[in-house]
C-alpha cells in the first residue's frame, strides 16, 4: 500500500501527479495533481487510496469524490489532435505540467512527485517515482480520480459513437475495439498516430 514516505522526505505543499490513458486508440490522454496537506491526513478514507488499478470502479468513484471534496487537486485533459501532433509522451508530460500548474496557483507547491521516469518542466522541483502510485498516497489520489475522470468521459463518448465498447474498454486497443474500427472506420475521437487506427487509415487511402 502507498504511504507518505515520499511525501515526508520534503517540507512545505508537496503534490502528486499522475496521468492515465497513455495506451488507448481513442480519446484524450489525463493528468491530475493532488496535495494532501499534513494537517489532513487524519481522515479515515486516506487508508483506502491505492493505485487506482488496483480498486473496483465503485472504490474509485466513491474516494474520487472524497479527494475532490476535501484536498487541492486538478485535472487536465489532453486531446487527440495534440497527442497526434506532439506525441503521446509529450501530450502526457503536458497534461502534467498543466495540471500541477493549476494547483500551484491555489497554493504555492514545495515539491511534485512524479509517477513514472519522466517530469515535465514544473512550477516547483520534482522527483520521479517509478510504480509511484503504488509507493506515494498522493500519487495514487491523482491516478484515481484522473482514471475516474477519463472512465466517465469515454462512456459519455461510447453513447455517442456505439459500438467501439469505450465503456468498457476506455479505448484501449481490445480485440473488439480493432475488430469494431474495421466495422465502423474510425471516429474523430481516434489517434491517428497509433498503430491500427494508423494502418486502417493506410488500408483506405
Amino acid at each position: 500500500m502507498p504511504d507518505f514516505e515520499y511525501e515526508d522526505r520534503y517540507s512545505g505543499m508537496v503534490c502528486g501527479l499522475d496521468e492515465v490513458g497513455r495506451g488507448p486508440l481513442a480519446g484524450p490522454v489525463v493528468a491530475a495533481c493532488v496535495v494532501i496537506p499534513r494537517d489532513q491526513r487524519h481522515h479515515d478514507f486516506i487508508r483506502g487510496i491505492n493505485n487506482s488499478k488496483k480498486l473496483s470502479k465503485q472504490k474509485r468513484v466513491a474516494l474520487s469524490k472524497l479527494i475532490f471534496s476535501i484536498f487541492p487537486c486538478a485535472i487536465v485533459e489532453i486531446g487527440v489532435e495534440d497527442i497526434d501532433r506532439i506525441n503521446i509522451l509529450q501530450a502526457s508530460l503536458l497534461a502534467m505540467r498543466q495540471s500541477c500548474e493549476k494547483v500551484h496557483r491555489l497554493i504555492p507547491l514545495t515539491h511534485a512527485l512524479v509517477d513514472g521516469n519522466k517530469a515535465p518542466e514544473l512550477p516547483c522541483p520534482s522527483t520521479t517515482i517509478v510504480k509511484g502510485d503504488d509507493k506515494s498516497v498522493s500519487i495514487a489520489a491523482a491516478s484515481i480520480i484522473a482514471k475516474v475522470h477519463r472512465d466517465v468521459l469515454m462512456e459519455k463518448l461510447a453513447s455517442e459513437y456505439p459500438g467501439y465498447g469505450w465503456e468498457k474498454n476506455a479505448g484501449y486497443p481490445t480485440a473488439d475495439h480493432i475488430a469494431a474500427l474495421e466495422r465502423h472506420g474510425i471516429t474523430p475521437h481516434h489517434r491517428k498516430t497509433f498503430g491500427p487506427v494508423r494502418d486502417r487509415l493506410l488500408k483506405s487511402a
